[in-house]
């Protein structure tokens, strides 16, 4: 099982992504998350069978506390944007921030998406998005939730890259930690210390 992040500011898309990806519906009007939603999607790439856990947050600011465990433990995170919307593109940065400063896996694999290539009044040019990537090491891709455009194809891709860095998913190169060994009282449960919990 990976575990996949979606984050970004509000109304970009992130649940409609989600909802496309997973059960390839899209509902125009899609109330805004509260907290957090939560799906399981299994696929098959490159030969492997894998199943995802994608967590979906609220992006409003209000919502940012639960955000440290939201993120412990993902392999991956898709940063979204609304290409129709210049403030999105610009808040990505401090998701980046909050992804490198609560991500546990230092090489969690990073996408970004450019949501709704559907509509024409198009703020955010393809290239910019793809300058943005290309500075901060992420995968880039436009999708729209709406037509379906690259939505298949931006997780496949996400996955592809997780699965070809080991370390994120194969329990085997996880460095082992010190093992404790029984201690002698719990060998012989009837030994009792000056602190017993009778």
């Amino acid at each position: 099982t990976l575990k996949l992040l979606l984050v970004g500011d509000s109304g970009v898309g992130k649940s409609s992504l989600l909802r496309r990806f997973t059960d390839g519906a899209f509902e125009p009007c899609v109330k805004p998350t509260i907290g957090v939603d939560f799906k399981v999607k299994k696929m098959v790439v490159d030969g492997h069978a894998v199943q995802l856990a994608i967590w979906d947050t609220g992006g409003q600011e209000r919502f940012r506390t639960l955000t440290p465990s939201y993120y412990r433990g993902a392999q991956g995170a898709v940063l979204v944007y609304d290409v129709t919307r210049k403030d999105s593109f610009t808040g990505l940065e401090s998701w980046l921030n909050e992804l490198e400063m609560y991500t546990s896996k230092s090489n969690t694999v990073k996408m970004l998406v450019g949501n709704k290539t559907d509509k024409p009044d198009r703020e955010v040019e393809r290239k910019e998005g793809l300058q943005f990537a290309k500075k901060r090491s992420l995968l880039f891709i436009e999708t729209s939730a709406k037509t379906e455009d690259g939505v298949q194809h931006a997780f496949e891709e996400l996955v592809i890259k997780i699965l070809q860095t080991p370390s994120l998913w194969d329990k085997s190169t996880e460095k082992r930690g010190v093992r404790l060994m029984e201690s002698s009282a719990q060998k012989h449960k009837s030994f009792c210390g000056s602190y017993c919990p009778l």
